[in-house]
């Protein structure tokens, strides 16, 4: 008989290398399902649970919690342990009244943050990266992490929007400029938080890029490595 469907396991040897799993503790993990994030830069969220955050300590005490309702993500309940969760994505641990945000930090692709206030659990930060007229002439966005918008406002792709996840709604609004403030995603600098100094336009052989500094520093940055977070600090949580 055929097989229908994809794979729900992965080889702990061909797992991503930030994932924190033990390479030698059993043949295979969870495989993220397809969602909002590519299965490179993403964590099930049975990983995250079990391996990251600790709160349980096998797969079948992560499927218990979830299954009665008290993990959420983006003030959504998910009950999949393979759901991928990404950059900038919120996870509320319901019984504990903690929440976390995932960002980059300390070269780290993905970190969990514990986030210090309960109003930071409903706000997140989405990077423009579509743009595109639909019927009606209308304007629509795609983010980062999937989310699309039919709004009148004109944004550019690689500015970011504060999202209201409560509300479903845009509360903010930064254009990529000289002088914002920026999180690094990626790459050496990942998890650096510096301002732009410059914005140097594509070419035919080369991306569009920014120049970062960092104190003392600075570094040319492509923009689909960095994050507008701030137009002078940070406007949320992400350290």
């Amino acid at each position: 008989m055929a097989k229908k469907g994809g794979d729900t396991t992965v080889k702990r040897q061909s797992a991503p290398s930030f994932w924190k799993v033990r390479r030698k503790h059993g043949r295979f993990v969870v495989r993220a399902r397809p969602g909002p994030h590519p299965k490179n830069i993403c964590y099930p969220l049975g990983i995250l649970i079990r391996d990251v955050l600790r709160v349980a300590q096998s797969m079948d005490e992560v499927k218990r919690l979830l299954n009665d309702g008290k993990v959420a993500v983006d003030g959504v309940v998910r009950r999949n342990i393979g759901w991928p969760v990404g950059l900038m994505d919120v996870i509320e641990l319901i019984p504990l009244s903690q929440a976390f945000r995932l960002v980059p930090k300390n070269r780290n692709l993905l970190v969990p943050v514990l986030l210090s206030r309960q109003t930071e659990k409903s706000l997140k930060i989405l990077r423009v990266t579509l743009r595109k007229t639909i019927k009606g002439k209308k304007t629509q966005y795609g983010f980062h992490d999937g989310k699309t918008l039919i709004a009148n406002e004109q944004y550019s792709v690689g500015d970011s929007c504060l999202f209201d996840l409560s509300n479903k709604e845009v509360k903010s609004y930064m254009k990529l400029d000289k002088g914002s403030v920026v999180l690094v995603t990626k790459g050496e600098n990942a998890g650096a938080i510096g301002k732009i100094e410059e914005i140097r336009e594509g070419l035919f052989s080369l991306p569009k890029r920014t120049v970062v500094s960092f104190g003392d520093r600075s570094v040319e940055l492509p923009v689909q490595m960095v994050m507008l977070v701030g137009e002078q600090e940070p406007i949320i949580q992400v350290s």
